[in-house]
């Protein structure tokens, strides 16, 4: 059986120089999660993976979601929901983080009661958004890990170092990602970690770099 695939801190301050240091102590201290859950199984399946990572954080550079946008940018970002396509008016929404939340995330995802599109926002090296994904964390990386906290319980918990990773690899595996890392099919792994494409074409400059990096 190969080696697992290590991520060195040196390879992290390479892509990501100005990493959060929540972040550098959990590559550091953390990545019996990427092998319990075979993502340091080969290459590729890492460079898939940290492609993914360093986009949804901006290069390790974001915690948890950023929702404060101008009316100008809110119908580029959701045309379905404000004006002139959708139904909401952007100036009541810009740059309100937790009204803009509850109205493009409440009702779904798993977001059932009132303040839970808040409550649930994008965490984490993943991302984590609404309450679904969550869950889905929580209960997958119980399997190897009996104590991890309850995600949805404690939603900042994706934040901490002692579980960011954990709550990132679960819910890849949870979501088929390495299946389609082996593919290196990079569409297939934006849409289930995003639910769509967005923001594609920078995944694919990210994985060209992490490639670079782990020759995979």
């Amino acid at each position: 059986m190969a080696e697992p695939v290590v991520i060195t801190l040196g390879q992290v301050e390479q892509l990501a120089p100005r990493a959060l240091p929540v972040y550098r102590t959990a590559f550091s201290m953390e990545q019996h999660f990427l092998v319990h859950f075979g993502i340091a199984a080969s290459a590729l399946r890492v460079s898939h993976f940290m492609a993914q990572v360093l986009h949804e954080t901006v290069a390790l550079a974001r915690a948890v979601e950023n929702l404060r946008y101008s009316a100008q940018r809110l119908p580029k970002v959701w045309p379905q929901r404000f004006l002139p396509r959708g139904p909401l008016d952007p100036a009541l929404y810009a740059n309100d983080e937790v009204r803009l939340a509850n109205a493009v995330y409440g009702g779904r995802l798993g977001n059932d009661l009132p303040g839970d599109g808040y409550l649930y926002r994008g965490r984490g090296l993943l991302q984590l958004t609404g309450k679904d994904s969550y869950a889905q964390a929580t209960a997958t990386l119980r399997t190897g890990y009996p104590s991890a906290p309850d995600f949805v319980a404690d939603p900042d918990a994706v934040l901490s170092a002692r579980w960011c990773l954990g709550a990132a690899a679960a819910i890849w595996v949870a979501k088929g990602c390495n299946e389609a890392a082996d593919d290196d099919d990079v569409v297939e792994i934006t849409r289930r970690i995003n639910g769509g494409t967005a923001g594609l074409a920078e995944r694919r400059r990210w994985l060209a770099r992490t490639r670079a990096v782990w020759r995979g």
